[in-house]
């Protein structure tokens, strides 16, 4: 056979383009092609069996087939370490952290703000190590509801999925008119609805090009917020120490006068919920985990990170504003009634020093701080949606997964919703802020209780239908007895809330201000009664749960090969490197 020379190969090959090139220029099918993939992309994604569908017998709710979908997850699988790396370190730091922190030491001074975070940093850890060893075991569409229904009860999955979904429904508004009130910093006469009406579309607009247009956007914004945190600590640290343009010593001077608390034990109450608002969105690394290209090397990592968020973004920094901004300062009392960026402590912190256009700069960074967690909540909430349409929790609708791995519906329903924020335009947008964060406000704590039950369910599940913890590939540092931990925690703040409800910091009882502090207790007990008498569900029994649909390593002796094998060349490592892992 006569060979091909080089210069025949090149000319079949630059023949075979100009048929191409020139069959595209005549028919115009270039333009075409691009713009049929486009219209293509919004297609339903038929990679999942169509024939399991959510059926009610007799009223009775299907949790085997429910189970069976969220475990054929049609979403897009490309979340890389980096981008779970960020999302844990810096995620959810927005409102919560930069603005109303600010009230929360109005109400109960720095050692209660320190008090309040310390201990809800606490129960986060142990939440997140729960959180990872069921993700890593199951990276399942809508993690958590999905949890709740296989170990709990499915009218709880019902209760707390809608409860968390709603949660970011309120989130998404609530961060856009935060951002445009953030705006009337620099006293700009333009009108709130303009900055909503970027805003929006920005946040829409990234969250349509998908999973990784959320995660690379995530990622830039995370990464200006750890900047600009570490930025504050050093900058704090350095005027604590008298190191400030009047060279002025602070220490703890703030401490003595006024003093360390405000209202004393009600006071210190009063902050858990301000605090639980802060670290909400911690847990969306976990809801992350179906979309992840490789969960069991990615997850374990990403969950570790959060223990240092907590202390670095939360602990350090909140120390550093106690020390510089005292809790009756002016600023801080208008925090009481009015959303304003300028009563940040944060900000109050850096103007009370007399550093000229620093202020301004961090204003930037809150702005950006608030965009990032409208992004997360855009994100959050449309995967929750879908997963509950996938349960059969909801719409079925909503379930709808197109060609790119987008939660299509449920990110229109998302995006939808996110107009309420142009009632910023009116004189009433105080209030509206107010009865929204009502809302989010302690959502999060009912979804972080009932993550640490799902797992000390799960861990007996595993236990009664002859499984080893050998076949684990994270287990939470922490384990049972921190998820019990955990649990308990968010049973005391749950009561020191309903407290403080019914008997405000420097008020009279009234209804209005009961509402605003717990108004997702009455929620989520309605949504779970409702749902169990309509659909007849049962609690699960640890001996029925099921503990195969959606595990990605299901062969245990191969998979307890593949972990002994890690865990030896990690012995044989310096033991600097083993205690870096254990911790990161």
């Amino acid at each position: 056979m006569r060979s091909i020379s080089i210069s025949e190969k090149l000319y079949a090959i630059k023949s075979t383009t100009s048929e191409i090139t020139s069959e595209v220029s005549s028919t115009g099918e270039g333009t075409t092609s691009l713009w049929a993939g486009f219209v293509n992309s919004f297609r339903p994604n038929e990679a999942y069996d169509s024939s399991a569908r959510i059926t009610v017998s007799g009223g009775d709710y299907d949790l085997e087939v429910a189970e069976k979908r969220t475990a054929q997850s049609r979403l897009s699988r490309c979340l890389k370490g980096r981008h779970l790396q960020m999302i844990a370190i810096g995620g959810s730091i927005g409102t919560g952290l930069f603005i109303n922190s600010g009230k929360a030491l109005s109400n109960g001074g720095p050692a209660s703000l320190l008090i309040a975070f310390g201990v809800l940093g606490i129960m986060l850890y142990t939440v997140m190590h729960a959180l990872g060893e069921l993700a890593v075991v199951f990276p399942v569409s809508g993690s958590f509801s999905a949890y709740f229904a296989r170990f709990i009860d499915p009218a709880w999955g019902f209760a707390m999925g809608w409860n968390y979904a709603i949660q970011w429904l309120v989130v998404f508004p609530l961060e856009l008119v935060a951002a445009s009130i953030t705006l009337k910093y620099w006293q700009l006469n333009i009108n709130s609805a303009v900055w909503i009406a970027i805003f929006w579309t920005l946040i829409v607009g990234i969250n349509f090009f998908g999973v990784k247009g959320y995660a690379e956007a995530e990622f830039v914004f995370s990464l200006i917020k750890v900047v600009s945190v570490v930025g504050f600590i050093i900058l704090g640290t350095v005027l604590v120490c008298g190191g400030g343009p009047d060279r002025r010593y602070i220490g703890g001077t703030y401490w003595t006068d006024p003093g360390a608390f405000n209202y004393g034990f009600k006071g210190l109450c009063s902050v858990f919920v301000t605090a639980a608002f802060a670290f909400a969105g911690t847990e969306l690394v976990g809801l992350a985990a179906a979309e992840t290209e490789n969960p069991r090397k990615t997850m374990p990592s990403a969950i570790k990170q959060v223990f240092w968020r907590i202390i670095l973004f939360y602990i350090i920094a909140l120390s550093l504003v106690g020390l510089l901004v005292p809790y009756d300062s002016p600023q801080l009392l208008d925090a009481k009634s009015q959303v304003d960026a300028a009563a940040s402590p944060f900000v109050i912190a850096i103007r009370n020093a007399g550093i000229a256009g620093l202020p301004s700069v961090f204003n930037v960074v809150i702005l950006v701080s608030l965009l990032s967690v409208g992004n997360s909540s855009v994100y959050g909430c449309s995967r929750t949606l879908a997963s509950l349409g996938d349960m059969g929790l909801a719409p079925k609708q909503l379930a709808y997964i197109d060609k790119s791995g987008r939660p299509l519906i449920s990110l229109i329903v998302t995006a939808i919703f996110g107009l309420i924020a142009f009632v910023s335009a009116s004189p009433r947008e105080a209030d509206v802020f107010n009865w929204l964060l009502s809302i989010s406000g302690l959502s999060s704590v009912f979804t972080w209780g009932s993550v640490c039950l799902a797992h000390i369910l799960f861990r007996r599940a595993w236990k009664l239908q002859s499984h080893s913890l050998d076949e684990l590939t994270f287990k939470s540092q922490p384990g049972v007895i921190g998820s019990s931990i955990g649990l308990i925690l968010n049973l005391i703040v749950l009561a020191s809330q309903f407290w403080v409800a019914v008997w405000p910091v420097g008020q009279q009882p009234n209804a209005e201000t009961f509402f605003q502090s717990f108004l997702a207790a009455p929620v989520v007990l309605v949504c779970f009664i409702a749902y169990k008498i309509c659909r007849k569900t049962k609690f699960v029994r640890p001996t029925e749960a099921d503990l195969v649909s959606g595990r990605r390593e299901v062969d245990p002796a191969k998979l307890i090969e593949e972990l002994k094998i890690e865990r030896e060349a990690l012995r044989q490592r310096h033991w600097v490197y083993r205690v870096y892992k254990y911790w990161c």
